[in-house]
């Protein structure tokens, strides 16, 4: 069946609302409007107001919300209308939501989703484009996911639910309309990564929005005879080691590709592990292709900001000329 990622999250959420009564969905206007995005279109006609609730305009309540609920034995799904909404919530997510099962020795679980459209390539307004993930993925406690695909979407949204820790589940939305392909099982964990495509010269790195930027890369590289692999990482915290160093193993070679700014991004942590844990293995240094250390511009300079085809392929001949 191929159908949208709104779509496909939209019956994931579906799935997860029938399969659990103990489910419910908050956050701004997801209720009668549907969410900004639609993703939650038709939920409250179909399951009623008390599990697809809407709730006032403030982030550090509606997370607040949201812990207590899983405290009662519910488990609360909390849409953040766009990723620079996020940052009220940040209080609540780090110092009670990634602590608690910690503090309580495993004695209170919080199976809260907090769900997070991000990133940029939709030409949007100030604080409607950004790429936090790694405040999040730094913060211990929280598992921190992201999907490129909508056949992932409808999966991992399930896996996140059913999670009895806290996940930030980080949904690319440049890529919500974006068609594919939905399989009706999956055998993959949440946090393992995927090879989109094999190759032998490069690995190449992504995650979220992307990966299809990088397999369109490796599709222009392949007409080179410059074979890349594109590994979608998928979970950043925690993020599966084991696949990415079987990878670049093969490979020798290591290119990381992500929006996120270029300093103290999710990059920097794949590359000092890898130098790390395959330096004897790398035939050149790891180069990471990101967006640069400024906000995010506005959108008729986004094309610029962010990583394209162009950047990533040239990163690729760096690499291969060592």
């Amino acid at each position: 069946m191929t159908v949208s990622m709104v779509k496909a999250l939209n019956d994931g959420l579906r799935k997860a609302l029938t399969d659990d009564p103990q489910v419910l969905l908050m956050g701004e206007d997801i209720g009668r409007l549907g969410g900004v995005f639609r993703v939650t279109d038709g939920l409250r006609k179909d399951f009623g107001e008390l599990r697809v609730v809407d709730t006032p305009l403030g982030e550090a309540g509606i997370v607040g919300a949201a812990i207590g609920l899983a405290m009662r034995g519910y488990r609360p799904v909390c849409e953040i209308q766009f990723d620079g909404f996020v940052y009220p919530a940040v209080n609540q997510i780090i110092t009670q939501l990634a602590k608690l099962r910690h503090r309580s020795a495993g004695r209170i679980s919080l199976p809260v989703v907090i769900r997070i459209p991000y990133g940029g390539g939709i030409g949007s307004i100030e604080h409607h484009s950004e790429s936090p993930e790694t405040y999040f993925a730094h913060t211990a406690g929280l598992k921190v996911v992201t999907c490129a695909t909508p056949n992932d979407a409808f999966h991992m949204i399930q896996q996140a639910v059913a999670e009895d820790d806290p996940v930030v589940f980080l949904e690319p939305k440049r890529h919500y309309w974006t068609k594919g392909e939905v399989a009706p099982a999956t055998e993959v964990p949440l946090e393992q990564a995927v090879i989109r495509r094999a190759g032998t010269d490069v690995t190449l790195i992504a995650y979220g929005p992307t990966v299809p930027v990088a397999l369109e890369a490796a599709d222009i590289a392949a007409e080179e005879e410059r074979s890349v692999e594109v590994v979608d990482l998928r979970s950043l915290s925690p993020w599966d080691v084991t696949t990415v160093r079987a990878s670049v193993h093969r490979t020798g070679r290591a290119v990381v590709a992500h929006e996120a700014a270029f300093s103290h991004g999710f990059g920097a942590e794949v590359a000092a592990r890898l130098q790390d844990e395959e330096f004897h293995f790398l035939e050149a240094p790891v180069v990471r292709v990101t967006g640069y250390d400024t906000p995010y511009p506005p959108s008729r300079l986004e094309s610029d900001w962010l990583p394209g085809v162009d950047r990533i392929l040239n990163a690729i001949d760096r690499s291969l000329s060592y």
